[in-house]
């Protein structure tokens, strides 16, 4: 499907009262938004319609829920005293926008060259990027938000799926619930995976709701991982990065696979 055709049924699909659907042609990109708190989602159409080719009717269906939950709460803090449970981190792309449409600066803190972390308070179904207003309002520093989130990311399930290809070995958490991705700041996650890495230890986040590890024994593995990459990375709903990550001295460093 062309991106304009997307466009217009997307635009069907989403229209509703108290909303505006704007579509960004340069950007390829549908934004949605809440006109009474000038809150929305915006949307990658290209992936988007890389995914109808596959799932038709399925991947526009999944698109329309996420936005219509998304709006729904947008805005709207929950009242109970447990909001410091909610907070967790996420991952995106260098080019995702460090603040809202109105200005309000995002939470954010540097992670590579090609991610950078922001932070959500989690709402159910969906979740809200926590902006400075969020921390003064609760009397927290972008430090405490951090380790907050962090240890919150500790206490989600990690189950890991092993595939082996040409050799080399590949480990997928795909549990769906946001923040798949986020796993990859879970230091005792990483440690627990090193240690059975026997050959090169790399890894990839290309959308929100996948990571993989790879166990790289032979060149082929490296050839692998890139397509693998690319594949997630383009029928996402929340692209990160293409790109892989080798773990070095404690870090992950980008490399670009040809």
């Amino acid at each position: 499907m062309e991106i304009r055709e997307m466009v217009k049924l997307l635009g069907e699909r989403l229209d509703a009262p108290g909303r505006t659907i704007t579509f960004q042609k340069k950007e390829e990109k549908l934004r949605v938004e809440n006109t009474k708190t000038s809150k929305g989602v915006t949307l990658s159409l290209p992936g988007i319609c890389a995914r109808y080719e596959e799932e038709k009717d399925k991947a526009i269906e999944e698109v329309v829920y996420y936005v219509n939950e998304a709006i729904e709460v947008m805005g709207h803090t929950p009242k109970d005293e447990d909001f410091q449970k909610r907070l967790f981190p996420v991952m995106r792309s260098t080019s995702f926008p460090t603040a809202t449409p109105k200005g309000t600066e995002l939470v954010t803190r540097e992670h590579t060259a090609e991610t950078r972390i922001y932070y959500a308070l989690d709402m159910g179904q969906t979740y809200q990027l926590v902006d400075q207003p969020f921390l003064d309002s609760h009397g927290l520093n972008p430090s405490d938000l951090d380790t907050m989130a962090k240890f919150n990311l500790r206490s989600l399930p990690n189950e890991p799926k092993r595939d082996e290809v040409a050799g080399n070995f590949f480990y997928f958490i795909n549990a769906n619930d946001g923040y798949d991705a986020s796993r990859i700041l879970n230091q005792s996650l990483i440690e627990t995976m090193r240690s059975k890495i026997k050959g090169t230890f790399a890894c990839a986040i290309p959308h929100q709701d996948v990571l993989i590890f790879a166990d790289i024994r032979n060149n082929k593995g490296y050839d692998v991982l890139g397509q693998m990459a690319m594949h997630f990375f383009t029928n996402g709903n929340i692209p990160i990065t293409s790109l892989s990550f080798l773990y070095e001295e404690g870090s992950f460093r980008p490399i670009f696979i040809l």
